[in-house]
């Protein structure tokens, strides 16, 4: 049995024409029944710093200048009091003295100094940000939802294509 190639090729075309024939393409509107805004939260955490002062006493390095200064002075008003002798130990007692309390005033003064301290953490800082809209519809009966960028209001305007089931 011969088959017709030409014959199978013009029902083939035939057959396409007749279902592009009965396919529609069309605009319509069909109601909006509600609109869900999609919202998502994110974080950017931030560093957060501030700066205080906390005080401590600082050590110094021992000086000489308090126990010559106090032990001439010491030794100057001691060479004012009495006479020979006297005025010999006068001088050597107040010098020593002198030298002494010069020595603690320069060298028992504790020193007082303020250090910065820097304290740093995070801090949550949260914002919404809106990913679309969840619209359901209903058009010829049915419900349908999808996602859209934008509130379309009560009316949604649609694209409706109609094929044959083949």
């Amino acid at each position: 049995m011969k088959i017709n190639h030409a014959f199978i090729t013009v029902a083939m075309l035939g057959t396409a024409f007749a279902a592009a024939a009965h396919a529609a393409d069309f605009d319509d509107t069909a109601r909006v029944l509600y609109v869900s805004p999609q919202v998502e939260q994110f974080n950017h955490p931030q560093q957060e710093c501030h700066t205080s002062y906390v005080q401590e006493q600082q050590r110094q390095s021992r000086g000489y200048g308090g126990s010559v200064i106090g032990g001439i002075a010491g030794g100057l008003l001691g060479n004012q009091v009495g006479r020979g002798n006297g005025r010999t130990v006068a001088t050597a007692a107040a010098a020593i003295t002198g030298a002494i309390v010069g020595d603690r005033l320069e060298n028992n003064a504790p020193s007082v100094v303020e250090r910065p301290v820097q304290d740093c953490h995070r801090v949550d800082h949260w914002e919404s940000r809106n990913n679309g809209y969840a619209v359901t519809y209903e058009y010829q009966g049915r419900r349908y939802t999808t996602m859209m960028p934008y509130d379309p209001g009560q009316r949604l305007r649609l694209h409706v294509s109609l094929s044959p089931r083949v």
